[in-house]
């Protein structure tokens, strides 16, 4: 359901079939959401359970994808009977690549094979969308993905300046490829400010990446603002 979703929602043409791996290599496509701007979407391989630690090696540079994404959409069989089994075999090969901190929404795919189940955003107790029930092959229900993802995308999001000193190339190279920079602006000792947008889980992983603490860069900051699409684009992945 993982590929047919992904088909529904960039219209890629991507091979799908109910096996393991089908999918071998990720497959890219930028989506344009109605506020949170360009989205790039992700399409990994098929996770299985109890994955030999010499196969997430091998499939390590295909599951990159997930493990440096904004938000990861986890599809779910919402029609099998190894329904809580087949979330948690996911949990555990996340772990293994190092992405179980990343946000996740869980999509519950094949409401068109439930009974009295309707396409529908389930929330938690702070109103935050945590799962979103669909049918990829029918499209019922791909507003509300849309919905949710847009909302979890606006809420994460933080808006810094930044001051990098003229040995801080790398890190200036590396807010460039993730889209972040909005603006900079150079000053007179060869310091340069820049001014980033980005999700809160991917600036805390540049800063570990790069060994360096916020208090170290941030002259000036604001959190919890809709500035999605201004400046960014977001990574999301699909896992199943």
């Amino acid at each position: 359901g993982k590929s047919t979703l992904f088909n529904e929602l960039t219209g890629a043409g991507v091979y799908v079939a109910d096996k393991l791996f089908a999918t071998l290599d990720p497959t890219m496509r930028a989506v344009k959401m109605p506020v949170a701007g360009t989205v790039v979407l992700a399409d990994t391989v098929g996770f299985v359970s109890h994955l030999p630690h010499k196969l997430v090696e091998a499939f390590r540079a295909t599951l990159e994808e997930a493990a440096n994404a904004s938000l990861l959409l986890h599809v779910v069989d919402a029609s099998s009977d190894e329904l809580e089994e087949n979330i948690e075999r996911v949990k555990e090969v996340l772990k293994d690549i190092d992405a179980a901190e990343i946000p996740v929404l869980k999509i519950y795919n094949k409401t068109d094979l439930l009974e009295n189940i309707e396409p529908h955003i389930e929330r938690d107790a702070d109103g935050q969308a945590k799962s979103v029930w669909l049918s990829a092959q029918t499209g019922a229900g791909l507003d509300l993905l849309f919905k949710a993802v847009q909302e979890r995308l606006e809420m994460d999001i933080i808006s810094v300046s930044c001051c990098l000193s003229p040995q801080a190339g790398r890190l200036r190279a590396k807010l460039y490829e993730a889209g972040a920079v909005v603006a900079e602006h150079n000053q007179s000792d060869g310091a340069t400010i820049v001014d980033i947008r980005m999700t809160r889980n991917d600036w805390q992983r540049l800063l570990k990446t790069e060994g360096v603490t916020a208090e170290q860069l941030v002259i000036d900051s604001s959190a919890g603002q809709s500035t999605v699409g201004q400046g960014n684009k977001n990574r999301l992945a699909l896992v199943s």
